[in-house]
């Protein structure tokens, strides 16, 4: 088995030199997903797995803007539509100076995995562009966001391709992009999730992946007859899904003892509050300020300048920030430490040897791409509200978000039970390319 996942992984890497973010994803599949394949006659022999590594569609293009001195500037646009085997590309956009093939193709591949989770008829694709939107004025966000559209429009669409937000693409780019695509495509449709609420998007859209993450950790704990009550955890993280996450691990009793950003990270022994929260979304969201300032405000907590928060004693992890954050070193400290439940509200935040570490430790591990889908199944939900020219209430898309996560966990323990327990990472794998081979074996070769 050892050489023949070795052999299909050399073959994948061959194809894709130098992007080692998607042979990342694409090993950390293939482990658990090709001694399935080879087990079941239906899928053995049909290649299905190499030709989920490889995208239907790489869109590249060039993205000039003017900034407010008046330079042209240039950066580079990606659209990666990885598969639409169950249902139309969906998946974010990134801006960030990091954006290139291979993380775009990692984090498309992963989304194709996510999207089937969900249960809902989405494919997987991703996109963005290496601009960094740090310290740009609302002019200039607002030009290269129309240049970026003036492109993108001619491969996306409400049955073909639905982009979202992702790093450094919120409500305000995704408004932005929006207006850009009605003017240039003269309809008002459903083309971007993320929208704000008046404008066709969905209630606890912005909350969504913090949430879902929090509620696929509460599945987890119930399997061994435990809750957030009274728990320990530490956030890395300050953005969206971290603030999110936190408002959440409060609402259910436990103790928020850390979030973070390139900086560093801020410990509060006497723990986060809400009044704490919002001190913070005010600091990142509108005056787009560095963590520090929060030990200015709370002077009990402390400052850690370039650390990550794993070093805190905790219950349970939560990555929230980006990818390959925690290693195996962290996971180590996690473990010694007391942790044994991290739930990643990143996309692969955890390196292959630290989630091998909690593997043998038997740390209650969920792969972002099971414990962070609540934020494309809410995009999902504002698909169907936009489809139905209707807006539920906030309390029906939290049930409905609920229940997604509480569908995907169960979808996990079903492929992944083993007799040392749950392998969630094995158990995410396999459902997901389940769905999404069935689909393609009955499409036929496309």
């Amino acid at each position: 088995m050892e050489k023949i996942i070795n052999n299909f992984l050399q073959e994948v890497g061959q194809r894709n030199t130098n992007e080692p973010e998607f042979m990342q994803a694409v090993s950390e599949v293939a482990q658990t997903v090709i001694p399935y394949i080879v087990s079941n006659d239906i899928y053995h022999g049909k290649n299905i797995l190499m030709r989920m590594t490889e995208p239907e569609r790489v869109i590249m293009f060039r993205v000039p803007w003017i900034d407010d001195s008046g330079e042209i500037r240039v950066n580079r646009g990606h659209r990666i539509e990885m598969n639409s085997a169950i249902g139309p590309y969906k998946g974010g956009l990134r801006f960030h100076e990091s954006v290139n093939l291979s993380i775009l193709k990692f984090l498309a591949f992963e989304q194709v995995f996510k999207n089937a989770l969900t249960t809902l008829p989405m494919g997987g694709g991703k996109g963005g562009a290496d601009f960094n939107p740090k310290g740009k004025s609302d002019a200039e966000l607002m030009r290269f966001c129309q240049s970026f559209m003036t492109e993108l429009f001619r491969h996306i669409g409400p049955n073909r391709d639905i982009p979202a937000g992702d790093i450094g693409v919120g409500g305000r780019e995704i408004g932005y992009m929006f207006g850009q695509y009605k003017r240039l495509k003269n309809e008002f449709t459903g083309v971007l999730t993320g929208k704000g609420i008046s404008w066709g998007g969905s209630l606890i859209r912005p909350e969504a992946t913090g949430y879902g993450a929090v509620y696929f950790a509460q599945n987890m704990l119930e399997t061994r007859g435990a809750s957030f009550e009274g728990k320990k955890a530490v956030i890395s993280g300050s953005g969206n899904v971290a603030q999110y996450a936190a408002e959440k691990i409060i609402q259910l009793g436990a103790k928020v003892l850390t979030m973070s950003d390139s900086s560093g990270f801020i410990h509060d022994p006497e723990g986060i509050n809400e009044e704490k929260l919002a001190f913070i979304m005010q600091l990142k969201n509108v005056n787009r300020q560095r963590i520090d300032k929060y030990v200015v405000q709370y002077p009990k907590a402390s400052f850690y300048k370039g650390k990550k928060p794993w070093s805190v004693s905790c219950d349970i992890a939560m990555p929230c920030a980006t990818q390959n954050e925690l290693d195996s070193v962290d996971a180590k400290t996690l473990i010694t430490n007391g942790c044994y439940c991290v739930s990643e509200g990143a996309n692969m935040p955890s390196t292959p040897e630290a989630i091998l570490n909690f593997h043998n430790y038997n740390v209650l591990y969920a792969p972002g791409k099971a414990s962070n889908a609540g934020g494309v199944a809410v995009s999902g939900l504002e698909m169907a509200q936009n489809s139905l020219r209707y807006n539920w209430t906030r309390d029906e898309v939290d049930q409905r978000l609920q229940h997604i996560m509480k569908d995907i966990h169960q979808a996990c323990v079903f492929y992944g039970k083993e007799k040392e327990g749950i392998n969630y990472e094995k158990g995410a794998n396999i459902a997901g390319f389940v769905k999404v081979a069935d689909a393609m074996l009955a499409q036929g070769v496309v």
